[in-house]
């Protein structure tokens, strides 16, 4: 077992593994958490009494998580004298498996965001994130159920690479000049810099995952979304690797828009995926109008931001936003939503995000019978309108229920 500076692993538990180019779970694995920032801590205790209550009812007692805590953010800062240390990385990439709260990301100044530098660092290279509607739940939309989609987004590349430069520095001013002098570009002087990479590396094994997904989970398409129009040779080029590792890797299971048109008259074969692809701005549109027509959408990082938060809206809103950011085979799990440092330690804020980040979990270990309990259960609570104030000012005649209280009331239907 590896050794750690101020972890304590549990002494029962054991380590996932990968085993034959697959993980081999025990039944009492070992998996990290992060209790987060802000409201982080109360979520966090919530969201393991509702995982570990269906853990126990799906398999009587025969599996259990063995939980054991690793810190990133200000609880970090206090126990280590940094936001993100070794200890953190290196626990997450044994235990293969990890789940986290949402942590806080300085606006402007301070430091880079914990949540990308843990992506990159681990190379989490896919940002998976299921949007589905739960019956009960309020919406803007006529037909939210219409939504069943799932975003998986580079994590990687694209502006949150991190390569810039502030205006006025001598990189951004030598990065201008070179630019504006050898290749006639018209930079304004004044501007701060940023560096946009796509490469082919990222974006076929990022739209390799997408496809497998949907093979695996058998869905009925893979849509690649771009602004290719403009952005010709990075998110162009996104759709065009795209393509390409859909027909080198999948070949025998997938079939493009034209092939669907011309030799199967619009009627997707029995057995196959189809591939294809929508313009950025076009596609923001029709989640609202096509929603039912979608359904894995591969794209890049900053694409897959905004568009994973405009189809979240559609369900309930961040609170219910589930996510995970999955590499080869290390995972770790988050709340999409953010730390809400105002709410911290009031007992307040809507738990559903991370118990349903704890369903992908439980998914990914292959514990399939507790996460069906887990999302049956969250949604017989909020049928009943038994819910926290973020949907209580939206709902008539439902019961307003504290984090805590809300997680009880969960488990209360497990």
């Amino acid at each position: 077992m590896m050794k750690f500076d101020k972890i304590r692993i549990p002494k029962k538990g054991e380590r996932i593994e990968v085993r034959d180019n697959k993980l081999s779970v025990p039944d009492n694995p070992i998996v990290p958490f992060i209790e987060g920032d802000g409201v982080g801590p109360d979520i966090m205790r919530a969201s393991r009494r509702v995982w570990d209550a269906a853990v126990e009812r799906a398999y009587k007692g025969k599996r259990k998580i063995l939980w054991c805590e690793i810190y990133a953010g200000q609880k970090a800062k206090g126990i280590y004298g940094e936001v993100l240390p070794k200890d953190t990385i290196n626990a997450i990439g044994h235990f293969i498996v990890a789940i986290k709260g949402p942590l806080i990301t300085p606006v402007g100044g301070g430091y880079r965001s914990l949540n990308v530098a843990m992506r990159q660092t681990l190379d989490l290279y896919a940002c998976v994130r299921p949007v589905k509607y739960y019956s009960g739940v309020p919406s803007p939309v006529i037909h939210p159920e219409k939504m069943d989609m799932v975003i998986v987004r580079e994590n990687t590349e694209d502006v949150y690479a991190g390569i810039e430069w502030p205006q006025g520095s001598s990189e951004a001013k030598k990065v201008i000049s070179y630019l504006n002098n050898e290749f006639g570009a018209k930079i304004r002087e004044d501007s701060g810099i940023g560096v946009k990479p796509i490469s082919i590396y990222a974006t076929k094994r990022l739209v390799k995952k997408a496809v497998k997904y949907a093979i695996d989970k058998k869905r009925k398409s893979v849509t690649l979304v771009h602004k290719g129009n403009i952005m010709k040779f990075t998110e162009g080029a996104f759709r065009d690797w795209g393509y390409e590792v859909a027909k080198e890797e999948f070949g025998d299971k997938t079939i493009t828009e034209t092939q669907l048109w011309e030799e199967y008259n619009d009627r997707i074969p029995e057995g196959k995926i189809l591939i294809n692809d929508r313009i950025a701005d076009s596609m923001f549109q029709q989640i609202l109008t096509r929603a039912d027509e979608y359904d894995v959408i591969a794209l890049p990082n900053l694409n897959g931001d905004y568009l994973s938060d405009a189809c979240a809206a559609q369900v309930g809103g961040l609170g219910m936003a589930p996510g995970g950011n999955i590499g080869d085979f290390v995972a770790l799990f988050e709340a999409c939503h953010g730390a809400a440092p105002k709410y911290a330690n009031m007992d307040k804020v809507n738990p559903s995000a991370l118990i349903l980040s704890g369903v992908m979990m439980m998914d990914y270990l292959g514990w399939d019978d507790a996460a069906r309990q887990v999302e049956k259960a969250l949604e017989a609570a909020i049928k009943g309108k038994k819910v926290t104030y973020d949907l209580h000012r939206l709902m008539k005649g439902a019961t307003l229920l504290k984090t805590s209280e809300f997680a009880s009331a969960v488990i209360e239907n497990i």
